[in-house]
């Protein structure tokens, strides 16, 4: 064998392209493509040791995705990862059983839609799905303007503080003014009267939430709706409301069916949802839909036939894997409507089970006093946070040495001195691994009791406290 040369540029290479035979004297490549092939078992498992070390997913209480499906849901998904979903011409069936998914969805929300195919569309994801909703509401509001004879400039659009960062990316990206209606410990969730306050002719819609990220509670969408029915009326004006339910829309027709949140209600025009948090699918998969085919407008749709036929197309994403479509029809047949219904309530009670453990806790305050959904957050009870010592950082970075991701952070706007952490109960978090979490974090709380002195991320919050005046409970 011809011995290793090494480059100006750092990179090992051998002039004869031979590597040994498990890849220990071979570096992994950081800037460019090695000169020479490896072998498949040689790069799997530089590949897989990569990852190794980092947090188990299933110990991922960060994360809403899905970390767990079963051997024949991922079976099936493995055998169509080759498979492209916006090649209709070639895998005609994949798009009917994105139609059927989309017709399951809309119904499980009540669509008054009579049409054979709901108005709806597939989504990377619920941050395409958002977008595709935020671009109709925007859209319609354009069209009634220039129906008007009115300007188009300066559309925005009202939502609480407690956004999620694709709506920050729409308002960047299409030209749209942000009106957060601001949150507090006294008013956790969108305020449906600050809300329609802030409405005018240039607002395209309202998206409230339904199991916001940041705390995991709903935002009363029912009196949201009376509030716009009685300002359309007295203004004339057609604001209605995209329901961003990336989590909440694959838990409330399960545990809360009679909860009036979504097609229901007069002004919902849109919907969104990740098919692969609560809807059980591997990463990749949103839904977006439409109240009728009216609410979504022709000039989103696109048609080419380069393919081989003319398809047409909603999405911002035009390329993308029917592996997540296979999956999600799957788990509607498999599950049924009982069976998500018994594995959503599984996860609510274990999330219930865990938030009344660490509300019992005497160093922590639950944010909310009932769930939502199966995620909540916490933050250090005043009291005991005026002598601690340390922070809930100090907690995460403990957790995570035995495995656990379990976030802390500061909250949105107008509440961002509030430090919380937040647990997400997913299918695959058993009672036995919430009783592990609830035991690593009693007993990394009883070793932070016996600390002498302050730990730095204790030190650093303090030090903002004395500069800038601020209360901040870690």
């Amino acid at each position: 064998m011809k011995t290793s040369t090494t480059t100006k540029k750092g990179c090992a290479t051998t002039t004869d392209c031979t590597t040994t035979a498990d890849g220990r004297l071979t570096a992994a490549p950081t800037e460019f493509i090695p000169q020479c092939s490896t072998s498949p078992e040689v790069a799997y498992k530089m590949v897989k040791d990569e990852t190794y070390p980092q947090t188990q997913p299933r110990l991922n209480l960060a994360t809403f995705v899905t970390t767990y499906m079963d051997e024949y849901a991922t079976k099936l998904m493995n055998e169509a990862v080759n498979i492209n979903y916006i090649d209709e011409t070639e895998y005609p069936r994949v798009a009917v059983m994105c139609g059927r998914c989309i017709n399951i969805i809309a119904n499980l929300w009540h669509t008054p839609e009579k049409a054979e195919w709901k108005a709806g569309a597939l989504g990377i994801g619920s941050s395409e799905a958002c977008m595709l909703g935020g671009v109709a509401a925007l859209l319609r509001w354009k069209a009634r303007r220039k129906k008007e004879g009115k300007s188009c400039e300066k559309p925005n659009i009202v939502l609480s503080s407690a956004y999620q960062v694709v709506w920050e990316k729409f308002a960047q990206l299409w030209g749209v003014e942000m009106r957060e209606v601001p949150l507090s410990l006294k008013c956790p969730s969108l305020d449906p009267k600050k809300a329609v306050a802030m409405c005018d002719e240039n607002t395209i819609c309202v998206v409230p939430i339904a199991g916001v990220t940041w705390t995991g509670l709903n935002d009363d969408i029912e009196a949201l709706d009376k509030e716009l029915d009685a300002f359309n009326k007295k203004t004339g004006y057609e604001v209605a409301i995209h329901v961003d339910a990336a989590s909440g829309g694959f838990i409330l027709p399960f545990l809360k069916p009679d909860f009036k949140w979504d097609f229901r209600l007069k002004w919902v025009y849109s919907i969104s949802t990740s098919g692969h948090k609560y809807g059980l699918v591997y990463p990749g998969l949103g839904w977006v839909v439409w109240r009728d085919k009216k609410c979504l407008p022709e000039e989103m749709s696109f048609s080419v036939n380069y393919l081989g036929a003319n398809i047409t197309q909603v999405g911002l994403n035009f390329s993308r894997p029917a592996a997540q479509i296979l999956g999600q029809y799957y788990n509607f047949i498999r599950y049924g409507f009982e069976g998500y219904k018994k594995i959503q309530q599984e996860s609510m009670d274990i999330a219930c089970y865990c938030h009344e453990q660490i509300g019992k806790m005497k160093c922590f305050t639950n944010y909310a006093k009932t769930l939502d959904n199966p995620l909540f957050i916490w933050y250090m009870n005043p009291e005991y946070d005026k002598t601690a010592k340390w922070t809930l950082y100090d907690l995460q970075a403990v957790l995570q040495q035995s495995g656990w991701m379990v976030p802390a952070y500061t909250m949105p706007k107008d509440i961002e001195d509030l430090v919380v952490m937040r647990v997400v109960v997913r299918q695959g978090l058993t009672r036995d691994m919430a009783d592990m979490l609830l035991t690593d974090i009693r007993n990394a709380v009883a070793e932070f009791d016996k600390l002498k002195y302050p730990t730095s991320s204790r030190i650093k919050y303090e030090k903002q406290e004395k500069q800038y005046g601020k209360v901040f409970t870690h």
